[in-house]
């Protein structure tokens, strides 16, 4: 396979467990977006109007900042893109991670983790987002997936 990717944002561990097996199977590098101010237990809870991921997810034009901005994207031909799913789309720090990097001839895969939601409205604003790449359609697993599940996902790619 060529130069491999895998980029995550996970606020509560269920995507960094999947992000890290899932690049042990595609033998890719590790890399976690994380927040400049990360986020909090109450800053996580959807049934609060006033709890930050709330707010943030209510405004599609919401970007928060990144820690920091040394994801080795240049260096990837495919980037694998983690996240929890909230309000049936990506977080807003995914949206500042597509828009802080050159995609450009790039293939982007979602994958996410989530109790139930599918993806939504996410693939069109992460193909939007994105500039430049081929965006994948994005798939859901549990926090938990077998490394054997993720390199069969991977296989039916056909990546390499």
């Amino acid at each position: 396979m060529s130069k491999t990717l895998v980029a995550y944002f996970s606020a509560s561990g269920s995507t960094s467990r999947l992000a890290k097996s899932l690049a042990a199977a595609a033998d890719a590098a590790l890399y976690e977006i994380r927040p400049a101010v990360p986020y909090q237990r109450g800053d996580l809870n959807w049934m609060d109007k006033k709890a930050r991921s709330t707010i943030e997810m209510a405004d599609p034009n919401c970007r928060p900042a990144m820690a920091s901005a040394d994801a080795p994207v240049a260096e990837a031909d495919v980037i694998f893109l983690g996240f929890p799913i909230w309000w049936y789309r990506e977080p807003a720090i995914i949206d500042t991670f597509l828009e802080a990097y050159d995609f450009s001839g790039k293939t982007v895969v979602p994958f996410f983790t989530s109790g139930g939601s599918p993806l939504g409205e996410g693939q069109d604003r992460i193909q939007s987002l994105a500039k430049g790449a081929k965006v994948l359609p994005g798939k859901r697993f549990s926090g938990r997936a077998s490394e054997a599940e993720l390199k069969d996902w991977i296989s039916g790619l056909h990546l390499a």
